[in-house]
């Protein structure tokens, strides 16, 4: 059975499509079986995969109104050696088209059941707002990954995130859970890095990783060229966090 992802933060620029990638990639790397589902009307986790917006038949939108299934949409990308539900503009009028929806909530849940068996980790790419999107990403997830900046507004963010993971917990998906805490942009050498790392590991406690995803030129280059860094240059430093925090990803999955 796979284990379903999402990550989200509701601050922007704070690289959820960056680790959604790279993550996919890595996960990939080490032979488990990656499907990315691109969330985002900006689709950037689809162009970084190195898909074309422009020249998609069908997108995750058909899959969340309901024209085609997962199987029918989702696309093998190489390199990275996983799948993608790509999106593209399209998108944007999801969120118009399903409030006139039965079980709006929950259609990205139902259509999931159909490749539940085939992969080992489902990534969920959440744009940065608590829209129907969103909602339908945290109501088929098992866990939520939250990638963090460690800068001064950062725990605010946090802070309203929960509430609304709480929200969805009581309403819609009685299992979800945090599933981690990710650092990501990090650079050790202002206090406040080490003031915001203090106060997540004093919060959170287990649930933030040991690895941190460091500023990295290489990191930033890659989405430009169409692939995962590991693919574009593997001995960087990003390269390597997003592989070590693959490993301890399913460590603490057990799978």
């Amino acid at each position: 059975m796979a284990k379903i992802i999402a990550v989200t933060n509701q601050k922007g620029g704070v690289g959820k499509t960056t680790t959604c990638v790279n993550l996919a990639a890595s996960l990939a790397a080490m032979k488990r079986r990656v499907l990315l589902i691109d969330l985002d009307p900006q689709g950037n986790a689809t162009t970084g995969s190195g898909l074309s917006k422009e020249s998609l038949e069908t997108s995750v939108y058909d899959v969340l109104v309901g024209t085609h299934s997962i199987k029918e949409v989702m696309v093998k990308v190489s390199p990275g050696d996983y799948w993608v539900l790509p999106a593209n503009g399209d998108l944007t009028g999801a969120e118009v088209v399903l409030l006139d929806l039965p079980s709006k909530e929950t259609r990205l849940r139902a259509g999931l059941y159909e490749v539940d068996q085939t992969f080992d980790y489902i990534l969920l790419d959440c744009p940065p707002a608590l829209n129907m999107l969103t909602v339908n990403a945290l109501a088929a997830s098992h866990g939520v990954l939250i990638p963090v900046q460690c800068e001064y507004y950062a725990l605010e963010g946090l802070t309203a995130l929960l509430q609304t993971i709480e929200r969805i917990t009581q309403a819609l998906n009685p299992s979800l859970q945090v599933e981690g805490i990710l650092r990501t942009m990090y650079d050790p050498r202002p206090s406040l890095t080490h003031d915001v790392s203090s106060q997540l590991h004093k919060h959170f406690g287990e649930k933030v990783y040991d690895t941190v995803i460091p500023r990295n030129i290489r990191l930033a280059e890659s989405p430009s060229y169409g692939v995962p860094v590991l693919h574009y240059e593997k001995k960087s430093r990003g390269a390597i966090a997003y592989l070590a925090l693959a490993g301890e990803f399913i460590r603490r999955s057990g799978s």
